[in-house]
């Protein structure tokens, strides 16, 4: 359970300062800041649970989201940015919730382009940003992060077999903790963004957290499908890879290691 009085005595100083609306139980967090978000929810507004019913990723993909076990959050903000600059906000999301690891649990997070968390060769943790956007101005975005946290076990054939900080730490890894720090990355990623000279740090410092972004071979799934190289970000976060046919820019999918014979 989350002290609730001490998580606002602690994110006072914050934007998410009052906002935080928490249930033990819920179909989906973003589904909830969705909701909330359409309904004139302010900026900063955050959305939390011990369980998810219908937790899911990107690409409707389920995610396993067992009672009390993992930290399930949804972050509505609402941007000051031009709708172009939206690519970099799951990067950014993905840059707080690896330094959040960090703070908490004292592990080193890989980010697999564009939205998982990984440990070595398990996956951990992932986000997923869903966004309404009017005339190339962006009238809301919701970030959701999840994380394993307690978990001993998990779902058989997995695509990338998972893991949870507590199985890499050794040790109990407080939900609270990794809450707060959390909150307070995306606050400060979130802040750059609205400033194009930090913002465009993103890509940057993207790469250099990941073994995935370059000279990593790679299978591209979704509507850009295609095999080879990755070659760095562009400066809106998109994945270059480097194929037969020449340099592809991926704008959407999900990426997977290709196992050289």
């Amino acid at each position: 359970m989350y002290d609730l009085a001490a998580l606002d005595f602690v994110l006072a100083g914050t934007v998410f300062a009052g906002k935080l609306h928490y249930s033990p139980q819920t179909d989906s967090t973003n589904s909830d800041a969705i909701y909330a978000a359409r309904c004139g929810a302010p900026h900063g507004s955050v959305y939390f649970t011990d369980e998810q019913l219908a937790g899911r990723g990107r690409g409707d993909h389920a995610w396993d989201s067992a009672a009390g076990d993992g930290l399930y959050v949804s972050v509505l903000l609402r941007p000051q940015v031009p709708a172009v600059r939206l690519p970099l906000l799951p990067l950014a999301a993905g840059l707080a919730a690896a330094e959040a690891i960090r703070f908490a649990a004292g592990l080193s997070v890989d980010l697999r382009w564009p939205n998982d968390l990984l440990i070595g060769p398990h996956k951990v943790g992932g986000i997923l940003v869903e966004s309404k956007t009017s005339g190339g101005s962006v009238d809301f975005v919701v970030a959701g992060v999840g994380i394993n946290v307690h978990q001993r076990t998990f779902v058989l054939n997995l695509a990338t077999p998972a893991t949870s900080l507590d199985l890499e730490a050794g040790r109990r890894v407080s939900r609270q903790d990794l809450l707060v720090f959390l909150l307070e990355s995306l606050e400060r990623e979130a802040l750059g963004l609205a400033y194009p000279a930090a913002g465009s740090t993103i890509p940057a410092r993207v790469e250099e957290a990941s073994t995935w972004i370059r000279g990593r071979w790679v299978e591209v799934h979704g509507p850009q499908a295609c095999a080879g190289v990755t070659a760095g970000l562009d400066k809106h976060g998109f994945l270059r890879v480097q194929t037969e046919d020449g340099l592809i820019t991926v704008q959407t999918g999900g990426i997977r290691a290709v196992e050289l014979s």
